[in-house]
């Protein structure tokens, strides 16, 4: 049996905001015992032109909200960018998954095929759906997670690849 376009797209995703929302309680934990701000973890970066740790949240959400929408041919919500807070990036994941998890895994059938134009300042072009997914779309995704993880391991989290790969169902 093939994998399909959903069991490739919805599964991964959750599973990574899985993990972010485990880094969000490891990260709030830590500014407790630590005394650390909040703020401090929140705008942490690794460089000056890279987005901050509570960015790489907000654009992992929208990777993932935006390019199922592309896939599933509706419309994706949209969040401002406003969460300051552990509390609040939580729940931006909470409304993310939510979207996720409501899109009817028959919007992806033919997707593979489906023609996605993107426009991105660093990347423009039509692509199958596959293409866009297996060569944009998942890579950007994990991009943001794992500088997610790098951040806060950057910041003195003790956090690992275990933390990063989560719970994987047997």
């Amino acid at each position: 049996m093939s994998l399909t376009m959903y069991e490739l797209t919805i599964p991964p995703m959750l599973h990574g905001f899985d993990v972010l929302s485990s880094y969000l309680a490891k990260a709030s934990a830590f500014a407790d015992e630590k005394g650390v701000e909040a703020a401090t973890i929140l705008q942490a970066r690794l460089a000056p032109d890279m987005l901050p740790f509570a960015g790489q949240i907000q654009r992992a959400s929208d990777k993932a909200k935006g390019g199922v929408a592309r896939l599933a041919g509706i419309d994706a919500p949209t969040f401002a960018d406003t969460e300051t807070t552990f509390t609040e990036l939580a729940a931006r994941i909470e409304k993310t998954t939510a979207f996720l998890r409501s899109v009817d895994k028959m919007r992806f059938d033919g997707s593979d095929a489906r023609r996605i134009e993107i426009k991105f300042r660093s990347l423009s072009g039509t692509y199958s759906g596959e293409r866009y997914l297996m060569g944009i779309l998942l890579p950007d995704f994990f991009f943001h997670l794992a500088t997610a993880h790098d951040i806060l391991r950057n910041q003195g989290l003790a956090i690992g690849k275990a933390d990063y790969l989560g719970q994987v169902a047997s």
